[in-house]
């Protein structure tokens, strides 16, 4: 007999420890709010990671002069190397 109600309880076991999960993980979400006392913020609220990114890239360009850059004619890294430098000019 106790085979038979373990096999019984083996086979339904999705069927029991599913909503005892969902019970207990709403019922801890709604401690969780009730003990923080903020609501969590929505989906419109918050900013994704690239405004995040964004924002940060601006905050750090705010103070610099953007108009002085390096003279392509002094940067030569952007130029694929050739073999042995033969086609690079010289640096003086």
């Amino acid at each position: 007999m106790w085979s038979v109600l373990w096999a019984a309880v083996r086979s339904k076991a999705p069927y029991v420890t599913f909503p005892v999960a969902f019970v207990v993980g709403l019922v801890g979400y709604h401690l969780e709010r009730f003990l923080r006392g903020d609501p969590p913020p929505t989906a419109e609220e918050e900013k994704s990671i690239s405004e995040q990114r964004e924002d940060r890239k601006l905050q750090e360009i705010a103070g610099k002069d953007l108009t002085k850059v390096v003279s392509l004619k002094d940067k030569l890294e952007f130029a694929p190397r050739a073999v042995l430098n033969r086609n690079r000019p010289e640096k003086s």
